[in-house]
């Protein structure tokens, strides 16, 4: 059982990378962006491309995070000066980049196995796998939390967080939204990939599919993160996807240990999260009815 929960911990922090990056488009930006789900799976094609080319496994994660903003980019650029709505502007990138991906690896999936990753420092230490992949995911999650807290903290990070929460006062004091909303993009879409090339080299293979349902999954982590750690201010918002993530993949290592079939996994994640977003309404069902008294009866 302990191993169970480790793995599902060393995961979660890998895929908790990911979580920031829907937080930033789906709470800050109030965007729906399904770019992720290619963005994801392009860090995870260019890491391994990289990495199976002879790439030292740090600069092919960089190359990764290149490609992630370059995604995001794209997606900024069709909302903003195409005017496509963001929902299917995100729609578009994602499919274009599940060719694009293809293009990268040459094949639906490449292995790395007995390659040298980003965990092989940790490893020569004496570390198991699950170690190494715990170590550097707490490393990589400090780094981007105490980063994106720096940077939200300045006037372009509240210009963005304020572009999401009220765009015409934004726009009223001279600030241009639509430049706001495709660097929140680019910050996000960067994060994906860089999770999808530490996701990939901790399961020693890159597939192009990999990305499915992750929208969900990243969508799950937040509402789960939000519902269970709350939302006070800016930090404990990003401490709460952290362990939100992880949260999410205990349960499902868990739920998965007491036998549900692994085909009913995507099912129960779309199941979780409707209940946590309709969780607002369902408790308008169950609080108890407000009985007034007139003065005199």
């Amino acid at each position: 059982m302990l191993d169970i929960i480790l793995g599902a911990i060393s995961l979660g922090l890998l895929w908790a990378v990911m979580t920031i990056g829907v937080y930033i488009t789906y709470r800050i930006l109030d965007i729906a962006d399904l770019t992720v789900e290619g963005s994801i799976a392009m860090g995870a094609a260019i890491a391994a491309k990289a990495i199976s080319a002879g790439i030292n496994p740090f600069a092919a994660t960089a190359l990764a995070l290149v490609g992630g903003l370059a995604a995001g980019l794209i997606t900024g650029l069709l909302h903003t000066k195409l005017k496509i709505p963001a929902l299917l502007s995100g729609i578009l990138t994602m499919i274009a980049l599940y060719s694009v991906n293809l293009h990268i690896m040459g094949k639906a999936n490449i292995a790395l196995l007995r390659m040298d990753t980003v965990y092989t420092p940790f490893i020569r230490l004496g570390m198991d796998n699950t170690a190494a992949v715990i170590s550097l995911g707490l490393v990589c999650v400090s780094v981007v939390v105490g980063l994106l807290y720096w940077f939200f903290g300045t006037e372009l990070g509240s210009a963005i967080r304020a572009t999401g929460d009220n765009p015409n006062m934004v726009r009223a004091q001279g600030i241009n939204t639509n430049v706001m909303k495709i660097v929140g993009l680019i910050i996000s879409n960067g994060l994906v990939a860089v999770s999808g090339a530490l996701i990939s080299q901790s399961q020693s293979f890159a597939d192009v599919q990999m990305g499915t349902g992750s929208i969900v999954i990243g969508l799950a982590s937040v509402i789960i993160g939000e519902v269970l750690f709350g939302k006070r201010n800016f930090f404990n918002r990003l401490i709460a996807l952290v362990l939100g993530a992880i949260t999410y993949r205990i349960i499902i290592a868990l739920v998965l240990k007491l036998g549900m079939p692994a085909n009913d996994l995507k099912l129960f994640t779309a199941i979780t999260v409707a209940i946590a977003l309709a969780l607002p309404e369902l408790k308008k069902y169950f609080r108890p009815a407000k009985i007034s008294i007139k003065e005199g009866e």
